[in-house]
């Protein structure tokens, strides 16, 4: 038999549409090295985004919220059993350039201002404010060449998925709305979302999306919006039957957030 590919390892524990944004490098590796198994490691609540993904082979999670470095230490440990052939993290974050620098795997690639990049064998630039769009700069780290407009994020509906949305889908014409962001700076107020909501064509159904945190500011906003039509599925909808539901909408509106990827 011939010996089997040593894995590759992507690390991305930051919020969901960092997420989304990374399954672009999903694909650029997959395209690339077939034969090279991939896993991906997120924070714990990402993990469905990664579901039905034919690339990947296994999700690793990290829960931060209980026990969140003796979880850090364990994640460690596994990595290292596996023997990975590289582990790449997207982050600056000391956590996860500890979790690279450590795992024992031949090449270890990140960004060149992770506090652990003088264990990486590979640094690439994390330049902000120079046009360079977050895609970009992570297959940067694998690749010297213009990937151009080629590589994009991409996610994987599966039939449950579609299956959970069906029905709201099966109105016909709606329109989705996803009025929050974990970054309050990101947040469209709630006041204009009023407005936009008032101004809307009335005969469309409306569906609010987002997870679990996220609705009770959403069911504030269809109270105070009482607006016929306006359904609250915030918490309702996995993160890909929510991507479901939007790929049929006449028009999204959304934040500078994970709706937008």
């Amino acid at each position: 038999m011939p010996p089997t590919t040593p894995a590759t390892l992507l690390i991305q524990t930051a919020f969901i549409g960092d997420v989304i944004l990374a399954t672009a490098l999903v694909e650029y590796l997959a395209q690339r090295e077939p034969a090279t198994p991939l896993d991906v490691l997120v924070r714990r609540g990402n993990e469905g985004l990664l579901i039905g993904n034919p690339h990947v082979r296994q999700v690793l999670i990290w829960d931060k919220k209980t026990k969140k470095y003796p979880n850090l230490v364990r994640l460690l440990r596994q990595i290292r059993q596996v023997h990975y052939g590289r582990v790449v993290t997207l982050q600056r974050f000391a956590s996860t350039g500890f979790l690279t620098a450590f795992s024992g795997a031949p090449e270890r690639v990140g960004f060149a201002d992770n506090p652990f990049s003088r264990f990486f064998t590979r640094r690439g630039p994390h330049v902000i404010g120079n046009g360079t769009h977050e895609v970009q700069r992570n297959a940067g780290l694998l690749t010297t060449g213009d990937l151009g407009s080629s590589l994009k994020p991409k996610l994987y509906l599966t039939t449950a998925d579609a299956a959970a949305a069906a029905p709201y889908a099966a109105v016909g014409a709606y329109l989705c709305l996803a009025p929050t962001s974990v970054w309050f700076t990101k947040q469209y107020p709630e006041e204009k979302w009023l407005e936009l909501l008032a101004a809307l064509p009335p005969a469309l159904p409306v569906y609010l999306l987002g997870g679990p945190p996220d609705a009770a500011a959403c069911e504030r906003l269809a109270q105070a919006a009482q607006r016929p039509g306006l359904v609250n599925l915030a918490g309702k909808l996995s993160l890909l039957a929510s991507a479901a539901l939007m790929r049929g909408a006449v028009l999204n509106y959304v934040n500078d957030s994970a709706p937008m990827h």
